[in-house]
């Protein structure tokens, strides 16, 4: 068996070639919707999708993101459609963002041509393995997260 060392320079490497290999599906990809949003603006809208309206604050404690960078993506995506901004129910000063129709058509069109490409990809896996993948990411990702908002 490997030694931890090597374990981990693997995974360092393989998660830094993963993330390459992303970007790279969505810019390759005939399927067009997988094209429609970069993956900021498909995080954020997905975000919004799953959680409801938020403030831009509530957002950028959610993806580990400086208040100012959402500002930015969010009145981007405003000027897109694909989200708006309205009073805050519980605060009327303050706003949230919420996903336009025309957003969440946006946002589903992407998902679907995603796991479309996911799917040809892990053909050739057995359920089991693409189940096995699934939960891993899931803890990868929430121990990242932990880490984040701990350091």
């Amino acid at each position: 068996m490997a030694d931890d060392d090597e374990v981990l320079g693997t995974i360092e490497t393989q998660i830094a070639f993963l993330m390459r290999m992303g970007e790279a599906s969505r810019r390759a990809t005939t399927l067009k919707p997988h094209r429609a949003l970069d993956r900021a603006a498909y995080v954020i809208l997905r975000h919004l999708q799953q959680d409801g309206p938020q403030n831009v604050s509530s957002i950028a404690e959610r993806l580990n993101l400086d208040g100012s960078t959402v500002t930015r993506q969010v009145t981007g995506l405003q000027q897109d459609g694909l989200v708006e901004r309205k009073p805050d129910p519980r605060d009327g000063r303050g706003t949230v963002i919420e996903l336009t129709e025309t957003g969440l058509k946006q946002v589903d069109g992407v998902r679907a041509a995603r796991r479309e490409l996911y799917d040809r990809v892990l053909a050739e896996w057995p359920a089991a393995d693409r189940e096995n993948l699934a939960v891993l990411l899931s803890r990868l990702t929430h121990a990242m997260d932990a880490y984040v908002k701990s350091a």
